[in-house]
């Protein structure tokens, strides 16, 4: 995430964004999309380590003593006083030990297994949050154009409220129009000039929303120009709902993720009961060493020890030893018990978990296709209202000129006449809406592909 601007005379450039351009700011910058995708990295290296399992383990060490000081006391003969020995040395030592288990109870197996499925299921996982950054993204988008459309409504009403008012006026100076009318139609501007204001509201704060999704710096002034087509709708007539249901089932990201990691939580349940079984181990062991030199000192004497370069002893004095160890824990305080118990609970809270997300979707979308059916109802009647609230309006608009007819007609299909265009608005926006939460609901939003350098 871009943080905001720190000074204030930086001039912030105003970007113009289609809903490619702000999904594609989307998938790039939503902490959520980084750390699905992190998890998943990380369940990539657990893998690994898994396989690991399987290999012999090697590890190596080595010590060297340039120096070496010991002072004991010996006596080889009660009737003489012992000796004090000082023995000095130098020496190195090298071992190369290697393991391999042999049998666990099929404990690295069940391992490995639980890594892979968790694997798939944070891929899933990963996919499922794009998904719903594209979906939410969309969302708020739609929303800042229909606002946007309703504020432009309201500004257009207010001009044809305004322009009534200044005829009211002339005619009232005249003796056409009573003060009652002309104080009716100033009323009438104040309070459209009030559904401006709360339109403007309305429209700042869906784009301050629309900002927040795509975590850029919160000062950027952005412009929404739709491109062509971004309201052309799929369906035209009502979805078969069982067959969204069967293609949700099969394409829905989440409900797979929750499928894989039922299925590492049965893996978890072998895994804790090796436990009870031995653990068979193959050990080899391969060591050198040699003495540098070696001088002691006693009774006034002192005595060097030769010895062959390093070199040869190293090579000369190879031992080995190849060996089996078997472990058994009779009785642990039903330890393994408890993480069986727990495996096996934590299996069922999962499958629990994917039947119910399963039987979620298919009550979603009951929902979402009943709303799209009732979006496509509306834009039919909006536009039938919408043609009848216009032709009314012009009939009464011209009566009222001619004073055939009172202000309260004339308010009346003026309000008719912009609820109208505001509910077509409002049904061409919420049809486009539902048709994002059909794609959602099945699973079948497009996510646009991204750069490497992004990923």
């Amino acid at each position: 995430m871009v943080p905001p601007s720190s000074g204030m005379c930086n001039e912030v450039k105003e970007q113009t964004l289609s809903l490619a351009k702000c999904i594609e700011i989307a998938l790039n910058n939503a902490t959520s999309a980084k750390k699905a995708k992190y998890n998943l990295k990380l369940q990539g290296a657990d893998v690994l380590k898994n396989y690991g399992t399987f290999l012999p383990k090697l590890s190596f060490s080595t010590s060297y003593t340039p120096s070496a000081l010991s002072k004991t006391f010996i006596q080889y003969d009660p009737s003489i006083p012992p000796y004090k020995i000082k023995t000095e040395s130098a020496s190195i030592n090298l071992a190369l030990a290697t393991s391999l288990n042999l049998f666990n109870g099929f404990s690295d197996y069940a391992s490995l297994q639980s890594a892979l499925n968790k694997e798939q299921a944070a891929k899933y996982t990963l996919s499922r949050a794009l998904q719903t950054i594209v979906y939410d993204v969309t969302q708020y988008y739609y929303q800042v154009l229909l606002n946007r459309e309703l504020l432009d409504i309201a500004r257009e009403n207010l001009l044809s409220v305004k322009d009534q008012l200044t005829l009211t006026d002339r005619q009232f100076q005249i003796g056409l129009k009573s003060r009652t009318d002309l104080y009716q139609q100033q009323a009438a501007a104040a309070e459209s000039s009030l559904s401006v204001i709360q339109a403007e509201t309305r429209m700042q704060r869906s784009m301050i929303e629309l900002l927040r999704r795509l975590q850029i710096d919160p000062l950027t002034k952005i412009s929404i120009e739709p491109a062509p087509n971004e309201l052309t709708v799929a369906f035209s007539s009502k979805p078969d709902r069982d067959s969204l249901i069967t293609l949700a089932y099969e394409r829905r990201s989440d409900l797979k993720s929750k499928g894989f990691e039922t299925k590492a939580a049965k893996w978890q349940i072998t895994q804790s009961r090796a436990a009870w079984y031995p653990h068979l181990d193959l050990n080899v062991n391969v060591s050198s060493g040699g003495t540098e030199f070696m001088r002691q000192s006693y009774g006034g004497y002192t005595t060097d020890y030769s010895y062959p370069p390093l070199s040869d002893q190293l090579r000369n004095s190879i031992g080995y030893s190849v060996g089996l160890s078997l472990s058994w824990s009779i009785f642990d305080g039903f330890q393994r018990h408890y993480n069986v118990e727990s495996a096996k609970i934590n299996h069922l809270n999962q499958k629990l978990d994917y039947d119910d997300l399963k039987n979620n979707i298919a009550l979603d979308l009951q929902l979402a296709t009943n709303d799209y059916v009732s979006a496509l109802m509306q834009i039919e009647k909006s536009k039938v209202s919408l043609t009848a609230s216009s032709s009314a309006f012009q009939d009464i608009k011209r009566k009222y000129e001619l004073g055939a007819t009172g202000f309260v007609e004339l308010s009346t299909a003026r309000g008719s006449l912009f609820n109208a265009r505001s509910n077509l608005s409002q049904a061409t926006y919420n049809l486009a809406l539902q048709k994002s939460v059909l794609d959602y609901a099945t699973g079948t939003i497009l996510i646009p592909s991204q750069p490497e350098s992004s990923k």
